[in-house]
């Protein structure tokens, strides 16, 4: 898990996904949207991919990706993201974690 904290925290945006995982995409879609740029770890293509997945179900991340961090922390997974952008609160949070300006 220390590794998964550690590369979740070194970006401003940091979104672990999977390849093949439509989610994924519509979240990096989203998040870059705003004109972020995350920084993106795909699972599938990580020689220590699986074990990054077992970290994230530590964290209590039903499906695993998308994963994503904003500013240090760990925001949640799509239901997360998404809500967060209904409510008109993924912006603010965007521009605090300095990925993106006004």
């Amino acid at each position: 898990m220390d590794t998964l904290m550690k590369l979740g925290s070194e970006n401003p945006v940091v979104i672990f996904s999977k390849t093949n995982c439509c989610m994924s995409h519509a979240i990096d879609t989203l998040i870059r949207g705003f004109g972020a740029n995350p920084w993106t770890y795909k699972l599938d293509q990580l020689a220590n991919g699986d074990q990054m997945e077992a970290a994230l179900n530590e964290l209590g991340c039903k499906q695993t990706v998308p994963a994503v961090f904003v500013g240090k922390e760990f925001v949640g997974g799509s239901n997360e993201i998404m809500s967060l952008n209904v409510k008109g609160q993924l912006k603010p949070l965007l521009i605090k974690a300095n990925a993106i300006w006004i």
